[in-house]
């Protein structure tokens, strides 16, 4: 028996206000339909789609890895597949990720404050953070969080 209730997925959005200053929020999708992806499948529930021209790449940072104040090359959806890493914008906000998390970094578009621009980020912990990375090259930078429903 499939449940009804339509599901919520959290995900945290890293944007940049109109200032040019970097924060992260978590937001949360809630848009999905009930259906079959096909070829006689069992409905599921479906988020929206995003289309357009797309990278999707496997990273892997290494223990101790660090990448100092810099901006995400494209909007992209970040998802751990094993290890932590963590990213800090620069309203001093701090979070952590693992894997089941998922983050969108739309960090392009920053003005550098206190030698401050985009978010940094590094592992954390004894093991290397393996990531997913599906980069959007013809997509808008959203402009504030909570786009993705």
């Amino acid at each position: 028996m499939i449940d009804k209730a339509k599901p919520t997925v959290a995900y945290c959005q890293l944007w940049t206000d109109q200032h040019g200053v970097s924060h992260q929020q978590v937001c949360h999708m809630t848009e999905f339909e009930l259906s079959s992806i096909g070829g006689g499948a069992d409905p599921q529930w479906k988020g929206r789609k995003t289309c357009g021209k797309t990278t999707v790449m496997t990273t892997v940072l290494p223990v101790g890895w660090s990448g100092d104040w810099h901006e995400n090359p494209m909007p992209q959806w970040i998802i751990p597949l094993s290890g932590r890493w963590s990213v800090e914008s620069m309203d001093g906000d701090r979070r952590e990720f693992g894997p089941g998390d998922i983050s969108f970094g739309g960090d392009q578009h920053c003005c550098e404050k206190d030698g401050r621009k985009g978010h940094r980020s590094g592992t954390v912990g004894d093991a290397p953070a393996v990531l997913m990375l599906v980069q959007f090259e013809d997509m808008p930078v959203p402009a504030s969080p909570g786009v993705f429903k």
